[in-house]
């Protein structure tokens, strides 16, 4: 099932989403038909997302806000769709981030893991845990069950030299 979306200036169920690409960048909004007919998303070439980040901003804060250490305003994220500085990110957060959340799915960049690593990581978590059972056998005297879980862990680190050669 499709996953709903929320106006990002009102929160109503959205009915329009935009994309919109400046350069290399995408930019995507999801607005309901009030909105999208309030900004003018009705005529194609009459809009830009920089334009309705504004108009969010200024609805959503009751006010105009500056960057403290540049100066950068929503009007200037409107007239070329950059922030000014770090700071602007931390400054119009609120505005922001559920754009971000939006096309995203989330406001930290997580990346992605090499398939290698992966695996690297979960034999370093096999072992760890087979460490542990070892220490238990031990300590309960079970020294047949520790010298088997002692080989497989040789044969395990083995293995593991092995593929990072």
């Amino acid at each position: 099932m499709a996953e709903s979306h929320k106006c990002q200036i009102c929160g109503k169920p959205a009915t329009v989403h935009l994309t919109q690409i400046v350069g290399s960048k995408i930019h995507k909004i999801d607005l309901c038909e009030d909105c999208a007919r309030e900004k003018g998303v009705t005529d194609p070439e009459g809009f830009s997302l920089g334009e309705i980040f504004g108009g969010a901003h200024a609805q959503q804060t009751g006010e105009s806000l500056v960057c403290d250490k540049c100066g950068f305003t929503p009007k200037d994220f409107k007239k070329n769709g950059l922030f000014g500085c770090p700071d602007c990110y931390v400054k119009f957060a609120p505005v922001l981030e559920p754009m971000l959340r939006t096309m995203h799915r989330d406001i930290v960049h997580r990346g992605k893991v090499p398939a290698r690593s992966l695996k690297k990581m979960s034999i370093r978590g096999r072992i760890s845990a087979m460490e542990e059972q070892l220490d238990l056998a031990i300590k309960d005297e079970r020294f047949e069950d520790a010298a088997k879980i002692r080989d497989e862990l040789a044969t395990m680190r083995k293995s593991m030299k092995t593929e990072t050669k």
